[in-house]
Parts: C-alpha cells; sequence; structure tokens
C-alpha cells in the first residue's frame, strides 16, 4: 500500500512538473532559450531553436 502511494505520488508531481514547460517552438520557449547559457543547450535543443526561432 505504501509503495503505490509513493508511485502515485511521483506520477502525479511529474505530469504537473511536465505541464509548466513552455511547447517547443513557442514564443515563450524561444525567449526562455535565448536566456539559457548556450553551454548548457542539448543539441535537440540547438536544432530546435534553429528551426522554429530563427527561421
Amino acid at each position: 500500500m505504501n509503495k503505490l502511494l509513493i508511485v502515485m505520488s511521483f506520477t502525479f508531481s511529474l505530469f504537473f512538473l511536465s505541464a509548466c514547460a513552455p511547447e517547443v517552438g513557442s514564443k515563450e520557449w524561444c525567449a526562455q532559450m535565448k536566456e539559457k547559457p548556450k553551454g548548457d543547450w542539448t543539441g535537440n535543443e540547438a536544432a530546435d531553436f534553429t528551426k522554429n526561432c530563427l527561421f
């Protein structure tokens, strides 16, 4: 019973935390990426930024 409660709490928390991130390619996401140091970007983030925010 205790394990089930922990798993449910984790799943619930993950659901709400992931809902806070802006959609990739949106104006908010582009602004967030401009503020983030470029050394911290992943390869996917750099490609998405180039595709969605520069062109």
